[in-house]
């Protein structure tokens, strides 16, 4: 979640608060205050629906939760490779947590590769479950292995559980009607059942969406949950784990309503149609698939009963120009992409700059340059997003903190593009697209009043006495141009890419006009109506770390930490990167030190320097990962001892 309040256990490694004995029975339960889990295995053994289904049960059970997918950019990668390994960690506690969590107290290794990739990530004494079956000499020779980690000793320091995997589930299912290799495939429902029998967590929400899943195949739905049970069944009855682990529900207070776990992406959905039906206005969604932003058409694409369109495109330019006409028709667009489909679509957002139309541009970032790395996250599009585009075309930015929080980014950046009749950009990334939390469903008082008027009549009264509509005629506040839906009778106007005429919308080239023109589309962008950042700062720090985006939660984490050893840190958070919060000024020079870190090489770090003339100092990452709470908190003691 997303709350301020310091918590010191958000630096434990899952501490043991209590020891009792089952009732009848005769293994130990442990509670513990918080767990990380990673799954890992071949991108074909199911570890993203694993991790989804222990999740799910996990949010049901009521405990805070934070997740991190991660996965191959290849549909199919090399099976038994390094880079084929798929991986989904989960960090669940009884208190608020912030980030997936910096090392896995469990590792669910499938095969070879997933545990030599995962294993250096891993803390002393933490436990391995690993499927014996998959450790060949072939499988561990093809990652390199010139022994058997499982029997030379390598693994010595860490509570290891060899488990054939693959065997237990073909024995469980042998009564079903399966070749070996059908019956193989529900071996990360077995894993499953371990772990869910391990950590006390639900079963009846993952056998309803078996049934659900596989509802045309009603033989394999069974087979699944056998598996799922079989699993259940094997940590109850086998000597091998003679302890299971209780996580209590959250005991923070959370706001009093209703939840659920959802992802960035369904976050970033689920605010699109929202904000449509509080502008009260069609929403309009035109799109080519890319990831990590393909999730976004897909479950808008479901939606038709609220009056959502998507047009799936022949490619990135045809989707924001549908986009951009469905906006001069009328409709709430949208158009969706990552950083190569924005490089695409910079002309015709430099039109709607042009045209003055409301239209949200989003940005799921991910590593690059060009294709770069397709399911690993990044934050390395800001700039482009402030300047990618020929001529003075300003356009505000937008960026969500949590996957929570991508809900709230969706209506603010609406508000924007609907009251200034300007296209927005929204910085999403992979780690927030595919990341889940648990998130409080809005009531609807509470959710901000979009509605729009449209131009209905003339505007302009000519020297002559002679009522005219002028499309460029603009709201002393906002700056913003009446929006004109074609077919309005006397509302006819010309549009197009060549310079306006201020007033009249007619082709201009005189110099004066242009000149005039830039500097207003540049102050109307500066004039937009945006909160003052707020600092938190309990104990009069002299260092600030500043942040964007989905660093968030792990400069969070890493506040806790320092401040919990007693060390004074402020914190401030950029929501709007463009234009900047109008205090951020004079709060970033009321410290003798600003820190930036960042998932890119300085980026927000070089604006801040430009505009504000601050030493800014830059903390960055590109590995595609998201940055760790101890390593941020490391570098940030550090700032605070120079």
């Amino acid at each position: 979640m997303t709350s301020q309040v310091s918590s010191p256990a958000e630096q434990t490694d899952g501490t043991v608060v209590g020891e009792q004995r089952k009732p009848g029975g005769t293994k130990d339960v442990r509670r513990l205050d918080r767990v990380i889990i990673r799954f890992a295995g071949d991108s074909g053994d199911g570890m993203q629906l694993t991790g989804d289904r222990f999740t799910s049960e996990t949010a049901t059970f009521g405990n805070d939760l934070s997740t991190l997918p991660n996965f191959p950019a290849e549909i199919r990668a090399p099976a038994g490779t390094l880079p084929g390994v798929s991986s989904f960690q989960l960090h669940f506690a009884d208190h608020d947590i912030l980030t997936p969590g910096d090392a896995p107290n469990v590792l669910v290794a499938m095969n070879p590769a997933a545990l030599k990739a995962n294993v250096g990530d891993l803390p002393r004494g933490a436990e391995i479950i690993v499927n014996t079956d998959e450790f060949t000499k072939r499988a561990l020779q093809k990652v390199g292995y010139d022994s058997s980690p499982l029997e030379d000793g390598s693994l010595d320091g860490y509570s290891l559980h060899p488990v054939p995997l693959t065997t237990l589930t073909v024995e469980a299912l042998k009564e079903f009607d399966l070749s070996r290799k059908e019956a193989e495939r529900s071996k990360n429902m077995f894993a499953l059942g371990l772990l869910s029998w391990m950590y006390h967590r639900p079963t009846e929400g993952t056998e309803k969406f078996l049934k659900s899943k596989f509802a045309k195949k009603p033989d394999i739905a069974e087979a699944n949950i056998a598996a799922f049970r079989a699993g259940w069944n094997f940590g109850e009855t086998t000597e091998d784990f003679a302890v299971s682990y209780e996580v209590a529900p959250a005991s923070k207070a959370f706001p009093v309503g209703t939840y659920r776990n959802i992802s960035g992406n369904l976050a970033l959905a689920y605010g699109l149609v929202t904000a449509s039906q509080q502008a009260d206005l069609p929403l309009f969604l035109g799109s080519y698939p890319i990831t990590p932003a393909s999730d976004i058409l897909h479950e808008l694409s479901k939606h038709k009963n609220f009056g959502v369109r998507t047009f799936q495109a022949e490619d990135e330019i045809a989707g924001i120009g549908a986009a951009l006409g469905a906006a001069f028709g009328g409709s709430l667009a949208v158009t969706t992409t990552s950083g190569p489909g924005v490089a695409l679509k910079s002309e015709t957002i430099g039109l709607a700059v042009s045209l003055e139309l409301p239209l949200l541009v989003v940005d799921i970032q991910r590593g690059g340059p060009s294709t770069g790395l397709p399911t690993k996250t990044e934050q390395a599009d800001l700039l482009q997003a402030m300047y990618g585009r020929n001529g003075e075309a300003p356009v505000p930015v937008v960026a969500p903190m949590t996957p929570g929080d991508c809900f709230d980014a969706a209506l603010e950046a609406a508000r924007i593009a609907l009251t200034y009749r300007t296209p927005v950009m929204l910085l999403s990334d992979g780690y927030l697209a595919n990341g889940s939390e648990p998130w409080r469903i809005p009531d609807l008082d509470e959710l901000p009043d979009l509605r729009v008027q449209f131009a209905s009549g003339p505007n302009h009264t000519l020297p002559d006495g002679t009522d005219v509509f002028w499309p460029y005629k603009r709201d002393p506040q906002t700056l913003a141009r009446p929006w004109a839906v074609p077919g309005t009778p006397g509302l006819e106007h010309r549009i197009g890419g060549i310079e306006k005429q201020d007033g009249t919308g007619n082709i201009s080239y005189d110099p004066a006009n242009h000149d005039f023109m830039v500097r207003t589309r540049q102050a109307k962008i500066d004039g937009i109506d945006v909160p003052d950042i707020e600092v938190d700062d309990p104990h009069g720090a002299r260092t600030l770390v500043l942040g964007w985006g989905s660093t968030y939660g792990p400069i969070t984490a890493a506040v806790r930490r320092l401040r919990a050893a007693g060390e004074p840190i402020a914190q401030a958070h950029l929501r709007h990167l463009n234009p900047f919060p109008r205090n951020l000024g004079a709060v970033l020079k009321s410290y003798d030190k600003v820190v930036i870190p960042e998932m890119n090489l300085g980026q927000l770090a070089t604006l801040i320097r430009a505009k504000y003339l601050v030493d800014a100092h830059s903390y960055n990452q590109v590995n595609g990962m998201p940055f760790k709470a101890e390593q941020l908190a490391a570098a940030l003691k550090e700032a605070i001892d120079d």
